[in-house]
């Protein structure tokens, strides 16, 4: 089993990028592999609760983040020095994460076998 780390960096709902990326983590974790996900920057934006999409054509992304669980997806790591600058509260966020440092960031990347920066 191979760990994988996915980065996500950008704002949600300026594209399909976050619709995509979930698919990605969901199509990876549904064959045994151990998944993570990082949000730094504003990526970190993308676990705001009560968000909508203002373009119809984009999906509502909360009930895939919550599906997560179902497969497995349970590392959930969001950068405090982000949330900082974000002006977000962990009790603002969609679903319970993991609180990590900017300068703690390099051991979590150590510690998978694949990174991606999506």
């Amino acid at each position: 089993m191979k760990k994988i780390l996915f980065i996500i960096n950008r704002p949600p709902f300026i594209g399909v990028d976050l619709q995509e990326t979930l698919d990605l983590v969901l199509t990876t974790a549904v064959f045994d592999q151990q998944v993570t996900l990082l949000f730094i920057d504003q990526g970190v934006l993308s676990l705001k609760s009560g968000q909508k999409p203002v373009d119809k054509q984009l999906k509502d992304t909360a009930a895939i983040f919550k599906a997560l669980e179902i497969y497995q997806v349970e590392d959930l790591y969001v950068e405090i020095e982000s949330l900082q600058e974000a002006g977000l509260k962990t009790t603002e966020l969609l679903l319970p994460v993991l609180e990590i440092r900017r300068h703690e960031i390099v051991t979590l990347l150590k510690e998978n076998d694949l990174v991606l920066s999506v």
